[in-house]
């Protein structure tokens, strides 16, 4: 009887041990974006952070903060430095304030479309870039997603760029998105992305920027009457690993993530691409006046005005995404 409670005893003692060292053996981590929960970005961050989950047997438990929860992008970049967030979702618009030349391709009018901009992902320029932006902060960009192209929302119909002159519209406080508006005379304010809305709401501003798809989720279809297919740039939105994370993994933890980090972008460009398709017919039956423009005149302006040079961009970087195909 004795033996018997004795094993009992040593059974329970084993499962205790055995259940501590599997909740000190799991790894909690932060993954920070400033997107809808109901836009493709959040449910496929969501959908990797599973995935990780179970591909590492439960040793990595991946936390997803949606709407700039964790901070704004800026905040979420440099809380990769400092230990406050492991991963984020962030353009290469950010990237390139630490390592420059990655900015290239938010110069308007790189890329031609989704494809072209997927093609770049998978190049010899894309890695270099990556590298260059690891070495300079030991970050580490290990996918790319489409974002979609970016266009203008506005209370102020216009079809060329000399009739932006004096209209006041929202624009990130990036040297590169700043380009178009300024260059055809817009007067740009650097409004925190959650506070958009409101602002086209009140009238502090007139106009903003973005693809379709965040036009839709952010709403501001509500507060504007028209819809500028500028197409001004290409958007892409990077996932991006710490580099205090990432000299945590070993090779094999991070083949791990790098491949649910790009089977996540690859579904979320799918998802983006195909309600892109749909939403010029869906705007129209919401009322909005959607306009078409000369793309062509809108990048000649800027190409005659903004020199790469200004940005800290090399211009043959830009050339080597013009010839891809």
């Amino acid at each position: 009887m004795t033996s018997h409670r004795s094993r009992r005893r040593l059974l329970v003692a084993a499962a205790l041990l055995a259940a501590v060292g599997s909740a000190f053996a799991q790894t909690r981590l932060k993954w920070g974006h400033v997107y809808e929960a109901s836009e493709p970005f959040h449910k496929w961050s969501a959908w990797a952070a599973e995935e990780i989950r179970k591909r590492s047997n439960g040793k990595y438990q991946i936390d997803v903060y949606p709407a700039s929860q964790l901070g704004r992008d800026n905040d979420l970049t440099q809380g990769l430095t400092i230990g406050a967030v492991d991963i984020i979702l962030s353009g290469s618009s950010f990237a390139a304030k630490t390592f420059p030349r990655i900015g290239v391709t938010y110069y308007p009018y790189t890329f031609r479309d989704a494809n072209h901009l997927l093609a770049y992902a998978k190049s010899d320029l894309y890695r270099e870039l990556a590298d260059g932006y690891a070495s300079k902060t030991g970050n580490h960009i290990v996918s790319t997603a489409y974002y979609g192209v970016r266009h203008t929302s506005s209370n102020r119909a216009f079809a060329h760029c000399a009739e932006m002159k004096g209209l006041k519209i929202r624009v990130p406080d990036v040297p590169a998105y700043l380009a178009m508006p300024r260059t055809c005379g817009a007067n740009t304010a650097p409004i925190a992305f959650a506070e958009v809305y409101l602002a086209l709401q009140n009238g502090t501003v007139d106009a903003q920027e973005n693809p379709l798809t965040t036009i839709e989720a952010k709403k501001f279809y509500e507060v504007q009457k028209h819809i500028v297919l500028t197409g001004h740039i290409v958007d892409h939105v990077n996932t991006v690993i710490s580099g205090q994370l990432w000299n945590r993994l070993n090779d094999a933890e991070r083949k791990m993530f790098v491949d649910v980090a790009q089977e996540a972008s690859a579904k979320a460009t799918a998802d983006i691409v195909a309600r892109e398709k749909e939403l010029v017919a869906v705007f129209k039956q919401r009322g909005l006046n959607v306009v078409d423009v000369n793309t062509a005149e809108f990048r000649d302006a800027v190409l005659k005005s903004v020199p790469f040079e200004q940005f800290g961009y090399q211009k043959g970087d830009w050339e080597r995404i013009q010839a891809l195909k």
